[in-house]
């Protein structure tokens, strides 16, 4: 039978439930157990695809074309097994096929509720990756902070599951704040019993407590925290603040975490964790040989969380390399013709990053310019790539008003155009074009030497491509298309062969970048970019 561990939060929101769920799945991968995790957020929005940055961070997209949570990016990159729809539930999608369902007569009449009705859909997606098979246990994230109203529903169906399953097969972490007064010198548990009384007038008990810290957890501090918490002493784990997230499944291993679980879910312990090829990255991560400033070029660059994925990927590539990336954010919005080479001279390469709407359009277009006129490596992600083609159309093609109809509707040089399947679009949510599409790249090309294959799946999510009437005279004057849809023709990579390191890609390289598979085209454009500094 599949086990189930739900992570649950309390006291204050970003303590990090993504990364504790992920080292908890990582942990019990090592030891041979198959496992999954899926995050259940609270909001009401069907999925974040319609949400700004600055709400929510990034929107992650998934090889089916789900547009989730960016935790779903932490549990791709820690486990290196690829998500899907069924990993990201939100309350909105919950309520929809309640609602469908209803609308449909699929409840014969009766008043529909949050108990038993929504609760029950709850918990059957709870258990849908579970019923498959596939999977020895099922780690659930629970979005959100125990207290808040939004989150009752989720509780509730915990507490429902922990009394149909018993609670051999199914248990609750939950992760609070051990918070430091300074003035006092002390450690205080005093908000985490209240979070545990939170979940207890629930009707749950936690079985283990992850607690975030920035100093050590005391023994006495342990034992009063396993006495007002119902807890046993060696279920109260701590969880220092780490170098790196990556740290994170070394330190609860060593807090014995994983083992803790295994002995609360009666399972056998299969063999030792084998954590080579982790701890051989966090050796190579904190031990750089180089270091290489690489600006990324954006306009959510106030919330790093915006573009976690790439700063995550060069992370990746760093280490590949073996050297520190510093990730110089540079706001398009700044960027003007009187600073533009103050502020990207001393940078080894740029990233132009995705993102949508004309704010700070120009900017990237000038910084666009600049690398390539003094031949600085350059990788254009989705609109990145989009601006490049406007650049080169503009200054070197000679069309002066080129433009994307996203951003100028009635330009007379529309290179970049609405795709023909967008045109017809009413509902912005979950309309795009999503999820993993065929591409061949062309032979002899940059690309595809840094793949070493011609055909490639990657990322999409974008409405308006290349124009492809404006192909030929792009080719003609020395930018060529390296990379189309076979079925489409879309133009997906574009680079100009007398550039030393000049790449734009319509699909997101980034979400598919793990620790143990660095994604090629950021390790390359990192080497490249660490050529003057060896």
């Amino acid at each position: 039978m599949t086990k189930y561990v739900f992570v649950t939060g309390g006291v204050t929101s970003s303590l990090g439930k993504g990364i504790i769920a992920a080292s908890i799945a990582k942990l019990l991968q090592a030891r041979g157990f198959s496992t999954t995790i899926q995050k259940f957020d609270p909001y009401i929005n069907v999925d974040p695809g319609t949400l700004n940055p600055y709400e929510h961070g990034e929107c992650y997209v998934t090889e089916d074309g789900a547009e989730t949570d960016l935790d779903l990016g932490h549990y791709e990159r820690f486990l290196n097994v690829p998500t899907s729809q069924a990993n990201n539930v939100t309350t909105g999608r919950i309520y929809q096929t309640v609602i469908n369902k209803e609308r449909a007569g699929a409840y014969l009449g009766k008043t529909v509720q949050i108990i038993p009705h929504i609760t029950d859909e709850i918990k059957r997606r709870m258990l849908l990756l579970g019923s498959s098979g596939e999977y020895d246990i099922v780690i659930t994230e629970i979005g959100g902070t125990v207290g808040d109203i939004e989150s009752l529903p989720y509780i509730e169906a915990i507490r429902q599951l922990r009394w149909e399953l018993g609670a051999d097969n199914c248990i609750t972490v939950h992760l609070t704040l051990i918070p430091f007064l300074s003035a006092a010198g002390e450690l205080k548990t005093k908000p985490t019993q209240h979070s545990v009384k939170e979940l207890l007038s629930a009707g749950i008990q936690p079985d283990i407590l992850v607690c975030r810290t920035e100093h050590p957890l005391s023994m006495a501090l342990r034992r009063k925290l396993s006495l007002f918490c119902n807890l046993a002493t060696n279920a109260v784990i701590e969880a220092r603040d780490a170098y790196s997230i990556y740290d994170v499944p070394i330190l609860m291993l060593k807090e014995k975490l994983d083992l803790t679980i295994i002995t609360k879910l009666r399972l056998a312990d299969r063999k030792e964790p084998d954590l080579t090829k982790w701890k051989k990255f966090l050796g190579k991560l904190k031990n750089p040989v180089h270091e290489v400033r690489i600006g990324l070029v954006g306009k959510y660059l106030e919330l790093q969380d915006a573009y976690k994925s790439i700063y995550e990927a060069l992370v990746h590539a760093g280490v590949s390399n073996e050297c520190k990336v510093e990730v110089v954010p540079v706001h398009s919005e700044d960027i003007n013709a009187d600073n533009i080479e103050r502020k990207l001279m001393n940078l080894a390469g740029i990233i132009v990053a995705p993102g949508f709407g004309e704010r700070g359009i120009e900017g990237k277009i000038k910084a666009i310019q600049y690398v390539r006129e003094h031949n600085i490596p350059f990788l254009g992600i989705c609109l990145g790539m989009q601006c490049a083609v406007v650049e080169f159309a503009r200054n070197v093609v000679g069309l002066s008003d080129a433009a994307s109809t996203e951003m100028n509707p009635d330009t007379a040089t529309p290179i970049i155009a609405l795709m023909q399947d967008q045109k017809e679009v009413q509902n912005l949510g979950g309309t795009m074009r999503l999820g993993s599409y065929n591409c061949q790249l062309t032979k002899g090309s940059l690309i595809e030497g840094i793949y070493r294959q011609k055909n490639i799946k990657e990322r999409h999510r974008h409405r308006f491509e290349f124009n492809n009437e404006y192909l030929e005279a792009l080719q003609n004057a020395g930018m060529q298309a390296t990379g189309i849809n076979p079925d489409t023709q879309l133009v997906e990579a574009v680079e100009l062969p007398n550039h030393r390191w000049f790449v734009g890609v319509q699909f997101h390289p980034e979400y598919k970048s793990t620790v143990e598979n660095p994604h090629p085209l950021f390790v390359d454009f990192v080497r490249e970019c660490l050529v003057d500094k060896v």
